[in-house]
């Protein structure tokens, strides 16, 4: 029985040491085994900003590029700073109220 994890990629569970990485046969995928552990250890996720600065809940940010807002023509300015922002899971990182 192999102690290897399973591919990240496709979950499969004939990976194989390959020197240093470790190989998906069926994906063809290679990542470093101690990218896996490192991965597991770490599992809070960090949300940065353009620049690199780490954002949490409640943070103000200003708006680098105009955003389109879903379900109107209209849209939000760069420069427009929004207040107490929530980082959330899904399809994007940031959610809020302008």
């Amino acid at each position: 029985m192999s102690t290897l994890p399973p591919c990240p990629k496709c979950n499969s569970e004939y990976s194989y040491e390959d020197g240093q990485m470790l190989v998906c046969p069926e994906c063809a995928h290679e990542w470093s085994a101690d990218a896996t552990a490192q991965a597991a250890d770490d599992d809070a996720r960090i949300i940065k900003d353009s620049v690199g600065n780490v954002l949490q809940d409640g943070d103000t940010v200003t708006v680098i590029k105009d955003l389109k807002v879903k379900g109107s023509s209209s849209v939000v300015k760069v420069g427009t700073k929004v207040k107490n922002i929530r980082l959330c899971d899904g399809d994007h990182d940031i959610d809020c109220k302008i």
